[in-house]
């Protein structure tokens, strides 16, 4: 019974952070993107051409 309690709880808190983040978009926020690589990219990154170098 202690297993079905924290699989619940686990959906409950997952559905409310979706929610949540949902809020922002639906209030006309821009909705979360991705980096361009990342911190592993070391600022040369490759797999976005239209990115202008900064360096």
């Amino acid at each position: 019974m202690a297993g079905l309690a924290t699989v619940l709880l686990a959906v409950a808190v997952t559905g409310l952070a979706v929610a949540g983040l949902a809020v922002g978009v639906l209030r006309g926020r821009a909705p979360l993107k991705g980096s361009c690589g990342g911190i592993a990219c070391g600022g040369a990154c490759h797999a976005c051409p239209g990115r202008r170098d900064r360096a």
